[in-house]
């Protein structure tokens, strides 16, 4: 089924654009119509960034790679800055990067305290910062959360709370932007078969894990897509200050 080019002549940028979610997420922005700056953050980094871009390009889209720490403010403002000098607007934020940070809270550090924060709320602090005022009117700005918000499991406790912290922050936001007709969602997935969801887990706890939702399965890359694509769309314009959870009926 062919994707209805809604975001022609639009431009989107992607934090974290370099893993598999990023990707799926980039490509279907491109897909239907935007250009789209593919945010990563380091050298380390930089390949997986260009897979990224491809896959715009192979969606008939303009990209643009760009590196930024965007736990830095100085590097957070050089990313939005480069991205205004080529493309000249923006319509979409979609602030995807984020660290995974577990444990039981007793025996987390403050180095492990920092990271999360760094990464999973002032990384998108900063990044709503810069956007704000070059958005055009009738913009979105899309943040990723987890259902982990939702399920309170163990080991989760910094990394959840992080979460929790940017929608709180995002339904503020929208009430702050949203006189221009610009949304602020988030979507929350739930277990999302990539390699980096597999790394360090059991066959036994993946089965457990895609037996908790209704459906029987595990989410995708493209389902998180899927769901920001949908919230970019012309007809989402009343959907607003909301958290959509992507995880099967899981929470």
């Amino acid at each position: 089924m062919s994707i209805v080019r809604h975001l022609q002549g639009r431009v989107a940028l992607v934090t974290g654009g370099g893993g598999e979610i990023g990707t799926a997420i980039a490509a279907h922005l491109a897909a239907m119509g935007a250009a789209v700056v593919v945010n990563h953050r380091d050298q380390a980094d930089r390949a997986a960034a260009e897979v990224t871009a491809e896959a715009v390009v192979a969606a008939d889209g303009k990209s643009l790679v760009i590196a930024a720490d965007i736990a830095d403010p100085a590097a957070v403002h050089r990313l939005f800055s480069t991205a205004w000098a080529e493309f000249g607007r923006l319509d979409i934020l979609v602030n995807n990067a984020g660290v995974g940070v577990f444990g039981p809270l007793t025996t987390l550090t403050d180095e492990d305290f920092e990271r999360a924060v760094a990464v999973n709320l002032r990384g998108v602090f900063l990044a709503c910062q810069q956007a704000a005022p070059r958005l055009a009117d009738g913009g979105r700005v899309i943040t990723l959360s987890s259902s982990a918000t939702a399920l309170t499991l163990p080991g989760y406790g910094l990394y959840s709370a992080t979460k929790a912290a940017v929608e709180v922050l995002s339904r503020t936001l929208a009430h702050e932007l949203g006189g221009r007709g610009i949304t602020v969602n988030v979507v929350a997935p739930g277990p999302i078969d990539t390699a980096a969801f597999r790394h360090g887990k059991t066959a036994e706890l993946i089965d457990r894990l895609r037996k908790m939702s209704p459906l029987g399965r595990l989410g995708t890359p493209a389902d998180v897509a899927g769901a920001v694509g949908l919230l970019c769309q012309p007809g989402a314009g009343w959907i607003t200050g909301q958290t959509i959870r992507v995880n099967g009926g899981q929470a």
